[in-house]
């Protein structure tokens, strides 16, 4: 039976290797050695069945082993994948993972930031792309590092250790740009409240897309859900359905032909508002979402044409900035910034429109959709 007071240096014993050897591997810099000299620690710490002792690295380092992670939902799918993505990466290095949900209510990610330092937490990854970062100001200053997701660092503040986010204009761009390339032109955003530095990119994405291609950028054609209070993370299917009722419940003549939606759960949404009004996707109505949700983008029906975010090798990113800051193996001078690209993924929600807009009217009647 293994001693309950095994150390690490028992554990460096066994190995044959050095206690700081044994220290980078239970700390994830395995860069730092040789795959061998790695598998025979942990040989060593399953032999004796070492864990760490994570009492005494508070006491040596005053902070606890475990990271705050603010997402706005998790009835998201999306938001479950970056904590998945986190957790993972942070069970590598020995750290655990407290996951909140702030429905992107700055009071409560304030009080979430609070919560974090008072239990000896010093790092938060922030995953809310909202307008301004002056509500976490107070934390920063009593120590709180912050990486944040979606968030340039000149959108940030100087207590922000590093960000990650994804070229949102580029993934407008690469949306719009297939859309037109199949020959659609009147091309409607649903995207719900624009509130975030995210959903503010994608639309300069979508309007540049157009102007580039000569075509004139239209309000009526932009739903950003008039009067909604909510962001549409945990109903975001729901507000998609009732986006496209709005644009798509118009004389046929002034419908649009396609549909870029704000994330994957507004686009299967729309989808099922465009079938509600007896439109058929892709051949009466494209729909392209942002995310490629795993098993959702591909299961529905139609499968979907989405952006794609590399969420896990954005969330690996992320982490390992926070936890390099946490654990001094950078010199903390400046924050560091990476910018992932993203990805168009064809699928069989976007074809061709049937017709010209000029010419539906006259073949479907201008004031109902297809039966």
């Amino acid at each position: 039976m293994a001693c309950a007071r095994t150390s690490l240096r028992d554990v460096a014993r066994r190995a044959g290797v050095s206690p700081s050897t044994v220290s980078n591997v239970l700390n994830g810099r395995l860069d730092r050695m040789r795959a061998d000299t790695s598998e025979r620690v942990l040989r060593a710490m399953r032999e004796l069945g070492y864990t760490p002792n994570q009492v005494a690295r508070q006491l040596r380092t005053g902070q606890v082993s475990t990271i705050g992670l603010i997402v706005p939902s998790v009835a998201n799918p999306f938001w479950g994948l970056v904590a998945r993505g986190v957790e993972q990466v942070a069970l590598e290095r020995d750290y655990h993972v407290l996951l909140c949900n702030s429905e992107r209510d700055p009071a409560r990610e304030a009080q979430f930031a609070e919560i974090l330092l008072n239990s000896g937490m010093r790092g938060l990854i922030f995953g809310s792309s909202s307008l301004s970062l002056d509500h976490l100001a107070k934390a920063g200053a009593r120590g709180l590092r912050v990486v944040t997701f979606d968030r340039s660092l000149a959108d940030a503040g100087p207590f922000v250790a590093g960000s990650v986010e994804i070229d949102n204009v580029l993934g407008a761009r690469l949306a719009v740009s297939h859309l037109l390339g199949l020959g659609h032109r009147r091309i409607g955003l649903l995207s719900g409240p624009i509130r975030t530095i995210s959903r503010r990119k994608r639309l300069a994405g979508y309007r540049q897309a157009l102007a580039d291609a000569g075509v004139q950028p239209s309000a009526d054609l932009v739903w950003e859900g008039p009067g909604l209070t909510t962001y549409g993370d945990a109903e975001g299917a729901e507000l998609g359905r009732i986006g496209a009722h709005h644009l798509l419940s118009v004389p046929a003549r002034a419908r649009p032909t396609a549909l870029l939606t704000i994330n994957d759960m507004y686009a299967i949404g729309a989808c099922a508002g465009a079938r509600d009004l007896g439109l058929r996707v892709p051949q009466d109505i494209s729909v392209i979402g942002f995310d490629d949700l795993p098993v959702f983008a591909e299961v529905v029906t139609p499968p979907l044409t989405t952006v794609r975010q590399p969420v896990r090798e954005m969330m690996r990113t992320a982490t390992a900035q926070l936890l390099a800051r946490l654990e001094g193996e950078t010199d903390g001078s400046a924050p560091e910034h990476a910018v992932v690209t993203p990805k168009l993924v064809i699928r069989s929600s976007t074809s061709r429109p049937s017709m010209p807009n000029d010419d539906r009217a006259g073949a479907r009647g201008a004031d109902q959709p297809d039966p």
